[in-house]
């Protein structure tokens, strides 16, 4: 595994969205899959740098009639829907190597997809599996959506997809995330057009979105979800190395950080319940001018998303309160996004949970808009790094 998992010297030649590298997997957990991939491929950081990311396509299983059909009627067929899991932590195994060994939490929905027909391609993040790269850029939603676009094109080039027979170049394409991955494939969507402009991308579902990362510091700062405010410092300054985490941190907070990098999001909520401020050399870290650019940088809704953005929010939700998800929706709609919302009587994971059937109706519809996708630039099908 860890062979497969090196990342190699990126040619000048590459793109975003070449396929480096492809092998066959299994995903015994998942209900409905026929066939998966692990796979490398070209991406970018926050910087504009090509790096290699790493994910998993899995292949629904044929229609279990197909002789009452003319082809497959499932609401997904013939579509790649890119689903983007929640955050894994820092350390620990990839969602691509959870897959493989029947342990990855957020199988519930993934399964729900396959069984309606949809390829799925499921990212590992930035910084996540492939050696040597992390730690994970853990709240980077640009960086993010960049790896969903980039995976959504390099997808479309695993063995049994029969992409080359189809009148257009690529499948339709739909985003679906939650939380962190919330952020990253409602990223994806302001990106699409000038990032990827020739993916025919329909829709987007993001829940428990918060467009403005500063909203998120009181709840992640002190109380149940304290881990997570250390997170957030490791994975933006992973993102932005000029943030120095000797601006924030005291010592103590320093070689946490260097411990926390090994662990999974379990272990981390485990590991460190202090309050933020314990880590810091002062109360509010977030208030470092060098920060709060980033944090200003960082915020959803600069641009409106071409396709249409469903997000959906728990109304008890403790980590992100769903009056940051009401600002996400505000924003959206005053920058003119066709944006629709949901509210459920419900936490942050109940939530995740109940909205799986809105979620791929929602989706499903999605497929029936006509896209208008820019200039077609194909990644080329290359599997040599």
């Amino acid at each position: 595994m860890s062979e497969f998992y090196t990342a190699p010297i990126l040619a000048s030649s590459r793109v975003p969205g070449d396929l480096v590298r492809m092998r066959p997997t299994f995903a015994p957990q998942l209900a409905g899959a026929a066939a998966a991939w692990q796979i490398l491929y070209v991406s970018t950081n926050s910087r504009g740098e090509l790096i290699t990311a790493s994910g998993t396509v899995i292949l629904p299983d044929p229609h279990p009639d197909p002789a009452e059909y003319d082809g497959d009627s499932r609401p997904g067929a013939g579509a790649l829907l890119v689903y983007y899991p929640v955050f894994h932590g820092f350390g620990g195994r990839s969602a691509s190597q959870m897959l493989a060994v029947g342990e990855e939490a957020d199988s519930v929905q993934i399964s729900a997809a396959l069984e309606q027909g949809w390829v799925v391609a499921v990212p590992d993040g930035e910084g996540l599996g492939v050696t040597g790269l992390g730690p994970h850029t853990f709240l980077a939603a640009r960086a993010g959506g960049q790896i969903v676009l980039d995976l959504a094109r390099a997808a479309q080039f695993v063995p049994d997809l029969d992409t080359d027979d189809r009148e257009e170049p690529w499948m339709p394409v739909v985003a679906w995330g939650y939380a962190d991955g919330g952020r990253a494939v409602a990223a994806a969507g302001e990106l699409q057009q000038r990032y990827a402009p020739g993916l025919d991308l329909r829709g987007i579902c993001a829940g428990a979105v918060a467009s403005d990362v500063a909203a998120l510091a009181p709840a992640v700062s002190a109380g149940p979800c304290a881990g997570l405010g250390l997170a957030a410092l490791i994975g933006l300054s992973a993102a932005y190395p000029h943030l120095r985490l000797r601006h924030v941190l005291n010592e103590d907070g320093l070689r946490a950080v260097t411990d926390a990098q090994t662990l999974t999001a379990s272990e981390l909520f485990e590991r460190y319940p202090q309050p933020l401020s314990h880590w810091c050399v002062r109360t509010d870290p977030w208030n470092d001018m060098m920060w709060r650019h980033v944090l200003a940088y960082e915020c959803l809704a600069h641009t409106a998303p071409a396709v249409p953005l469903h997000l959906y929010h728990g109304h008890t939700d403790p980590i992100v309160s769903v009056r940051a998800g009401l600002r996400t929706l505000i924003a959206y709609r005053q920058r003119g996004a066709t944006v629709t919302w949901r509210e459920y009587d419900s936490g942050h994971a109940g939530t995740a949970r109940e909205a799986i059937t809105d979620v791929l109706a929602r989706l499903a519809d999605n497929l029936t808009l006509v896209s208008t996708p820019g200039p077609v630039i194909s990644p080329t099908p290359s599997v040599h790094p």
